[in-house]
């Protein structure tokens, strides 16, 4: 996928991120991706409408690479692709913010627009698809 970086997130790891082996729960690592999806969609303008029309996600994966711990703070950077009919992929780096360029994970998503009260897709909004052919 060509990819172009969009956004950058910082969050903060939580005691509660981290499992009994004391490392964070492979599962928050989507939940990390999907807060850094959401903040994206939100500095751009494409909040979700749950009357009308929004993204949904149709796949996801993560790879992890090294493990995270309590206490930090992590850089997720989001990556998109350039735009289907009514669709794209993201992309995604999780890094400590405290260790320069180290990727501890990567992942992807495939993001559908879709309007709710049908449950189809949609074509994208020409605001979201524009941005995203700025990509290329």
């Amino acid at each position: 996928m060509h990819k172009k970086l969009v956004h950058t997130a910082r969050i903060s790891i939580r005691w509660g991120d981290m499992d009994a082996l004391g490392h964070v729960n492979n599962t928050v690592y989507f939940r990390y991706m999907e807060q850094a999806r959401i903040e994206w969609f939100a500095t751009i303008g494409c909040d979700p409408d749950p009357g009308a029309e929004g993204p949904v996600i149709v796949n996801a994966d993560c790879s992890f690479i090294k493990q995270l711990k309590y206490p930090g703070e992590i850089e997720v950077l989001t990556y998109v692709g350039p735009p289907g009919r009514s669709s794209f992929e993201t992309a995604y780096e999780i890094r400590r913010a405290d260790a320069g360029d180290t990727i501890y994970a990567h992942g992807s998503a495939k993001v559908v627009w879709v309007h709710f009260a049908s449950e189809k897709s949609t074509p994208l909004p020409n605001r979201l698809r524009h941005l995203l052919a700025a990509t290329d």
